[in-house]
């Protein structure tokens, strides 16, 4: 399995400060940029010219989790736009090879997200197109939830179906020191926190020490 990844989200950082703010995460390795639409999620949060302006300025790559209605529309633009990665859900896209095609050939990463609810096995065959999958260990939409660890199967099962693809297998929600050493247990090598890493003094100290976590588990 790769060296574990920490993604830091902005979404729990100060909106005011964005740049100041991608630059106390500058050891992690990616930033985290949740885009909400209000309609995919209930919750609206920033789109495609604050991604812009974020990918002039940071000085980590930007891997956008889309939640938005219609991503084979709007999903290629976050990577012409220069995100390392961009990930769309598996629910709101209508040809989600086509999609991750194009999110490929405009330069990004193609990642697949699955809610908590939503079953890995109808995706498998999909694998090879895409670059990463996500298992939502929170319902989309808001920050600061509790890690479900209902969804540690899907992690283990995601793991045995990447078998030796070149795949990452992504966590986003309630990942925190308390958690991140099961959610490596089950197979996830790339980690999104987000108030576990801004909610600290020490953030670049709490980057090494979740990195470390995960390192010892995986």
């Amino acid at each position: 399995m790769a060296a574990p990844q920490i993604n830091p989200s902005i979404l729990s950082a100060d909106f005011a400060n964005l740049q100041a703010e991608l630059e106390r995460i500058a050891s992690a390795d990616a930033a985290h940029v949740d885009v909400m639409d209000g309609h995919f999620v209930p919750n609206l949060t920033l789109g495609l010219p604050i991604v812009e302006a974020l990918q002039r300025v940071s000085p980590i790559p930007l891997d956008c989790h889309l939640m938005i209605e219609d991503p084979d529309r709007w999903a290629p633009g976050y990577a012409e736009a220069g995100a390392a990665g961009v990930t769309f859900h598996a629910e709101a896209a209508a040809a989600p090879v086509k999609l991750a095609r194009d999110i490929r050939a405009a330069g990004g990463r193609a990642g697949l997200a699955l809610r908590p609810a939503t079953p890995l096995e109808p995706f498998v065959d999909l694998l090879p197109e895409i670059d990463m999958i996500l298992v939502m260990t929170v319902e989309p939409g808001f920050g600061g939830q509790s890690f479900l660890d209902v969804t540690l199967p899907k992690i283990r099962r995601a793991r045995a179906a990447i078998g030796d693809l070149d795949i990452r297998l992504q966590v986003d929600g309630g990942i925190s020191a308390a958690t991140i050493e099961r959610a490596a247990e089950a197979g996830a090598d790339v980690f999104v926190a987000g108030s576990a890493v801004y909610g600290v003094e020490d953030v670049a100290g709490r980057i090494a020490e979740l990195r470390a976590l995960a390192a010892a588990c995986g």
